[in-house]
């Protein structure tokens, strides 16, 4: 009963095998596996993708790196994507302060336009966020208080920090980096975090785990990550399973409702 909270089925890595790596994730065990579209070349693929496979759902939104690019023609076209059923999410938005790839002030503009749109639709958002931990905070608790509704997408920032977004009502994702002998900080917040708050992901096809680093990474992968958390929290690795299961639901509701195909 595992869960792929996070990945990346429409890329370009996987145009040669995609149907082989969904395969290969149910047999896995994977019940559900969310796709994310980070740019608006990416959505019709993106939708594309979730048609065609029963137990795959998927997210759009223009990640920070793409935030230039945002305007209201990009608004309305994620307007109209959130309306397929299988579209569950809204994101990955946020900040990246640590490459920068478009302006600072184009990617608060974008993020704080594209979390209105979220709120107002009723859409959790995915929330990407690196070297921005204080704008980031300040701007989600600007735009949801403590009623939060949304993933904190591959998280790296220390316990105190999460902490916060738990209290506004964000779950938090854990990476295939927890795996990795450096991710002490992420060790501690996955000790933490209380079990019924916690996902797992793989972000495919990055951050592949241990022992697979230096491959491309894909949905399959993410037993390794909850092998970990189990190790960490000293717990079965079906009871872990089992919680992240039951959390992507409560994170994501319009699955319950959608159904797969």
């Amino acid at each position: 009963m595992f869960v792929d909270s996070h990945c990346h089925l429409e890329m370009e890595s996987f145009d040669e095998d995609r149907d082989k790596v969904v395969e290969r994730s149910l047999k896995e065990g994977l019940v559900y596996l969310l796709t994310v579209g980070t740019e608006e070349q990416y959505f019709k693929k993106v939708a594309e993708i979730i048609e065609r496979y029963d137990r795959v759902y998927g997210a759009v939104g223009i990640h920070p790196h793409s935030s230039a690019t945002f305007d209201e023609k990009t608004a309305l076209t994620i307007k109209q994507c959130l309306t397929h059923r299988k579209i569950v999410g809204y994101g990955e938005i946020g900040l990246d302060f640590f490459k920068n790839y478009s302006p600072r002030e184009d990617q608060i503009r974008a993020f704080r336009a594209q979390l209105i749109i979220a709120k107002t639709l009723g859409f959790p958002v995915i929330i990407h966020s690196r070297n921005a931990k204080s704008e980031t905070l300040n701007m989600l608790k600007e735009a949801y208080g403590n009623n939060a509704t949304g993933v904190i997408h591959c998280y790296s920032y220390d316990w105190n920090t999460a902490r916060k977004l738990l209290d506004m009502g964000f779950y938090i994702s854990i990476p295939g980096t927890i795996t990795y002998a450096s991710a002490k900080e992420q060790v501690d917040v996955v000790r933490n975090i209380p079990l019924d708050r916690l996902l797992a992901e793989t972000d495919a096809p990055f951050l592949t785990p241990v022992p697979h680093r230096g491959k491309r990474n894909e949905p399959s992968f993410v037993k390794l990550t909850v092998k970990k958390i189990s190790e960490i929290k000293e717990k079965d690795v079906e009871e872990v399973a089992s919680a992240i299961h039951d959390n992507f639901l409560r994170a994501f509701p319009k699955i319950q409702t959608g159904g797969a195909k």
